[in-house]
């Protein structure tokens, strides 16, 4: 009997960008590529919607995404980990400077 062959998760790593409906988040990923014939280094993104089995992901959030099943009609990716939180504190400080700095 031969023993079944463990597949390869596919695994990408990328920002929250928006969470606007349940379970389902936008996850910017970024890479670098080079260009085939100038040589320079360019950054190319691509969002993916993700599902969020435990909702415990907020926008900054930077997360490590697995390939899977396919969920819905867009959905083929569910959050893994989360590897980082936003900074929600720093955020909030510097938009009530800004609100601040307006009224004066």
């Amino acid at each position: 009997m031969e023993a079944k062959r463990q597949k390869r998760l596919t695994t990408k790593v990328g920002v929250v960008v928006a969470k606007r409906s349940a379970k389902t988040l936008r996850v910017m990923v970024e890479r670098l590529e080079r260009h085939p014939i100038y040589k320079k280094t360019i950054k190319r993104r691509k969002v993916f919607l993700v599902h969020d089995e435990h909702e415990k992901c907020q926008v900054g959030d930077l997360v490590r995404i697995v390939e899977t099943r396919p969920i819905s009609k867009l959905k083929r990716w569910r959050v893994a980990e989360i590897i980082g939180l936003a900074s929600r504190e720093i955020e909030t400080e510097s938009e009530t400077e800004k609100n601040e700095g307006g009224l004066t």
